[in-house]
């Protein structure tokens, strides 16, 4: 499972040019699910990212989590994060799993989330969304449950 955070005074992403979540202060999390995922693989990413001290506390050190400050979390699901372009110029999506796999395992991921954090929104699942940030900092973390970077 792969993530990218941005933390963010704000963001929102808009279906149709509706607004389906939106949060202030807190982590945008773009979300990939792999064929070899599994639901340790969204525990471990969840855990990582709401500790993940990327905020700043009064000395002006990044010192201080999503959990330290209470913030919001918004999740949108990004197959493409398993975009392969190694070869050629298109990207291969062989990497990332079946829309129903994915969407268990981004639901399981929002359902933990919305345990530990208040705040939690989401985007809509396989919908072509609107993703609007301000990317404060900026400050932008990737994460892969296998390690890979």
């Amino acid at each position: 499972m792969r993530a990218v955070i941005q933390r963010v005074s704000k963001a929102c992403v808009s279906v149709n040019g509706n607004v389906v979540g939106k949060i202030g202060k807190g982590l945008l999390v773009l979300l990939g699910v792999s064929e070899n995922d599994t639901e340790k693989d969204a525990l471990y990413l969840l855990d990582k990212i709401v500790n993940l001290r990327v905020f700043e506390d009064d000395a002006g050190r990044m010192n201080l989590s999503l959990l330290d400050i209470q913030g919001q979390m918004l999740v949108v699901s990004q197959f493409t994060l398993y975009g392969d372009v190694r070869r050629g110029r298109r990207p291969s999506f062989t990497e990332a799993a079946s829309a129903e796999k994915a969407r268990n395992l981004y639901e399981f991921f929002v359902v933990e989330a919305s345990k530990i954090l208040q705040g939690v929104e989401t985007g809509v699942f396989q919908a072509m969304m609107d993703v609007e940030l301000v990317n404060q900092g900026p400050v932008t973390i990737l994460i892969d449950s296998e390690k890979r970077f």
